[in-house]
């Protein structure tokens, strides 16, 4: 999480563009995988929504969809407040 903090231009290795806004956060521990879906509120301000253990080579899709239904929820709650 520091390093996307701190760093204007992340290195893929840590931090990649999925789809439509969303983003993956990468995190290696030992040989554990991990994952944590987020996207960009506001500019800078970071939305942290999902994680899991990755075990395939490939994101599962239902990952994906999980995450991004997240994502709409968290904009149209944000609209519904306004």
């Amino acid at each position: 999480m520091e390093i996307i903090e701190t760093v204007e231009r992340i290195p893929e290795r840590y931090f990649k563009h999925i789809q439509n806004g969303l983003f993956e956060i990468r995190v290696q521990l030992g040989s554990d995988n991990f994952r944590v879906f987020c996207f960009f509120d506001a500019g800078k301000l970071i939305i942290l929504l999902t994680g899991f253990q990755k075990k395939t080579e490939k994101t599962p899709p239902r990952e994906i969809e999980r995450a991004m239904k997240l994502m709409k929820e968290y904009y149209k709650e944000k609209e519904d407040k306004k």
